[in-house]
């Protein structure tokens, strides 16, 4: 039977938990930006004018039918000499951190506005006409009436989308970004021969977190 060497995993502990920060990092910023754009990506779905129409569909569909991984390993092995010359950035920059929160930021824009287009349209048509019957513009209305209350609605569906992109970020552990689980499991535990206990350690941490948020999930759900 395997012998577990538990008591080495505190002495590492403040090491690893700095990976901890990057995964944080990593989730909120792709969190905020793939809100901001897929919510710009759901207005375009829901518009007359055919040309937003169509870029957003097609938009969402090739994101959502290219696994995450492969959105990666282009953002971060092919296009980091464009985001260089489009984002003029110096080359002290780690490009790879760059290209992750990129791509994850528009990878998760496309399943963001899936979930923000279908909370707009559950809003009651007869709050829209209301509005514009009180003088609102249609961009007031939807400003000031229609995404107030549908992200109310929306709330729990978006921290669940939060916990599946908090779990994807170990996926940049093939990028070799020191992030909670790259620090836990190919720096320490390949460094100390304890690979076996890592994994489970950051398995039981990811658990932890992502129950208490789905928790905090169903407690949105009842209010």
């Amino acid at each position: 039977m395997m012998d577990l060497e538990w008591g080495q995993i505190l002495p590492n502990l403040p090491y690893i938990m700095q990976g901890m920060l990057l995964t944080l990092e990593i989730t909120l910023t792709a969190v905020i930006f793939g809100i901001i754009w897929g919510t710009l990506l759901a207005i375009m779905r829901l518009s007359s004018i055919k040309v937003l129409h169509w870029f957003a569909l097609c938009y969402v569909n090739i994101f959502r039918s290219i696994p995450l991984m492969m959105v990666l390993l282009w953002f971060c092995l092919l296009v980091p000499q464009l985001l260089e010359k489009i984002l003029n950035l110096s080359s002290t920059t780690n490009m790879p951190l760059v290209s992750a929160l990129i791509a994850f930021s528009l990878f998760e824009a496309a399943y963001y506005s899936e979930i923000i287009r279908a909370g707009i349209q559950s809003v009651s048509k007869g709050q829209v006409s209301a509005s514009l019957a009180l003088g609102m513009t249609k961009g007031q209305a939807l400003r000031m009436v229609i995404l107030p209350q549908a992200f109310r609605i929306m709330t729990p569906l978006l921290l669940t989308q939060g916990i599946i992109l908090f779990q994807d970020t170990t996926l940049i552990y093939t990028l070799q970004l020191a992030d909670f689980f790259y620090r836990a499991v190919k720096i320490v535990g390949n460094r100390d021969g304890l690979v076996v206990e890592m994994i489970l350690f950051t398995g039981a941490v990811y658990f932890v977190i992502c129950f208490t948020v789905s928790r905090l999930v169903n407690y949105f759900k009842k209010g």
